[in-house]
C-alpha cells in the first residue's frame, strides 16, 4: 500500500452499494466517491433521494457526486438545484449531452454562475472538453469527466487526449479531470504518471490494490496452484 499512499491522482470510489461505499469512505486512499443511476438501478435503489440523504448522514466531507436523470434540460435544472442543497460536499453530476445529442453546455454555465458544484460526465472528445471548461470558468470547483476506459474500448489509445485535455484545464485551478470508466488496475498508475486529477474506480479494481508490487514469481507460483487445486476440486480426470 506504500505505493498507493504515494500516488499523487485521487483515487475516487464508483459503486452504489450503501455498505461498500460507507467501507470505501473510510479507507485513507479514497478521496471522494461518485455513482450513476445505471449502478443505482443495479443496485436495487428505488428512492434516489432517501439513498442520496442516507449516504450523506454519514459522508458529510468527502466529495461525492449524485446525478440528474431527465432528458429534458429544465428539469435537468430542477433536479441540479435540488441535488445541489443537499450538501456541500455535494456535486451534481450532468450528462454532457441529452438522448437527443443536445449539448449541455448553456445548462453547465447557468449552473456554475450560480454557484452549483459539477460534474460534468460522459465526456468523450477533446472538442467537448473545451466547450465544457469554457462553460465551467466562472463557476465553483468542479469535475470534468473524460470516460477513457471506453475511449479504449474503441481500439483508440485514451492518454494522448487525456494529456491534452489537462493542457485545456491547466489555467483553470478549480476545475479537475477525472480519469472515468478505467479497465484495470494500471490505468490509476497511467492516470497519476500523465499527472490526471482524478480517477474514478470501482470496488473491484480497488480491490486489486493489494497485488500493487506484488513479487511476480510469487504471483506466476500461487496462479499455478490456484490451477492445479481447481482442477483437484473438480474431479477431472484422463
Amino acid at each position: 500500500m506504500d505505493l498507493v499512499n504515494q500516488l499523487k491522482v485521487k483515487i475516487f470510489s464508483d459503486g452504489a452499494n450503501k455498505a461498500d461505499m460507507l467501507s470505501m469512505y473510510q479507507k485513507s486512499f479514497i478521496k471522494g466517491l461518485t455513482t450513476n443511476p445505471t449502478l443505482m438501478c443495479k443496485a436495487g435503489i428505488k428512492d434516489y433521494e432517501a439513498f442520496a440523504r442516507d449516504i450523506l448522514s454519514v459522508i458529510k466531507d468527502a466529495p461525492i457526486s449524485f446525478e440528474v436523470f431527465s432528458d429534458d434540460f429544465e428539469e435537468m435544472k430542477r433536479q441540479a438545484y435540488k441535488i445541489a442543497s443537499w450538501g456541500d460536499n455535494v456535486y451534481v453530476k450532468i450528462p454532457v449531452t441529452n438522448t437527443q445529442g443536445e449539448t449541455c453546455y448553456a445548462l453547465v454555465k447557468e449552473l456554475a454562475e450560480a454557484g452549483v458544484k459539477q460534474n460534468v460526465t460522459a465526456v468523450f472528445t477533446l472538442e467537448q472538453v473545451w466547450a465544457v471548461v469554457d462553460a465551467l470558468v466562472k463557476g465553483p470547483s468542479a469535475y470534468v469527466s473524460v470516460f477513457a476506459g471506453r475511449i479504449a474500448d474503441t481500439g483508440r489509445d485514451p492518454i494522448p487526449l487525456m494529456k491534452k485535455a489537462l493542457e485545456l484545464l491547466k489555467p483553470y485551478p478549480q476545475l479537475e479531470l477525472i480519469w472515468a470508466s478505467p479497465r484495470e488496475l494500471l490505468n490509476v498508475f497511467q492516470a497519476n504518471e500523465i499527472g490526471c486529477h482524478i480517477i474514478t474506480v470501482t470496488n473491484d479494481i480497488i480491490n486489486k490494490l493489494s497485488s500493487v508490487g506484488k513479487d511476480l514469481e510469487v504471483f506466476s507460483l500461487e496462479t499455478v496452484k490456484m490451477f492445479y487445486n481447481d482442477a483437484v476440486a473438480a474431479g477431472f480426470e484422463l
